[in-house]
């Protein structure tokens, strides 16, 4: 090779590992940020503790469920996601954002809720998981717990006999 050529050819050389130096480094996603969690994130069992529950702000709901008007209080599913920390008191972002609340009865039925309308900087979605209806506290017909969504136009997503609340990633 002529010395003119030379330092050509190193540049090119040096041009080439650069490049798959470059292409090596995994891409960035530019909207991810250092504090965000995990891409996948654990399950989470969200105990119905009769004492934690009783520790919570109380609340009053107020919808009709197959004809009848029912006057409900409980406590806000999204404090109780909050205290047992499977919600974040901050805005969700990120993958928080994929995560959804399974909600599962004795009998088989399950409901679920994304977190996103139950956070209050997004949907603020009312639901209750109540343990009073009409002044008495359920029976075994429908309690011991009972998660109710006022706002919603029909009452498929309210739930009798809760037996587990499990917050995981949307598939």
């Amino acid at each position: 090779m002529s010395p003119t050529r030379l330092p050509l050819a190193i540049a090119c050389l040096l041009i080439g590992a650069v490049s798959a130096a470059v292409a090596a480094e995994p891409e960035k996603n530019p909207h991810a940020h250092a504090s965000d969690p995990p891409q996948r994130m654990a399950p989470i069992d969200v105990a119905l503790d009769a004492a934690k529950i009783a520790g919570l702000p109380r609340v009053v709901a107020t919808g009709n469920a197959h004809g009848k008007t029912l006057s409900c209080e409980g406590v806000s599913l999204a404090a109780l996601l909050r205290a047992s920390g499977a919600m974040p008191e901050e805005p969700l972002r990120g993958p928080q954002l994929a995560r959804m609340v399974v909600v599962s009865a004795r009998d088989g039925y399950r409901v679920a809720y994304s977190l996103a309308e139950l956070d209050a900087s997004l949907g603020a979605r009312e639901v209750v998981l109540t343990d009073r209806c009409d002044g008495a506290a359920l029976g075994a017909d429908d309690g011991p717990w009972r998660l109710i969504a006022p706002g919603e136009s029909r009452p498929a997503r309210w739930i009798r006999q809760i037996e587990s609340i499990r917050v995981i990633d949307a598939p």
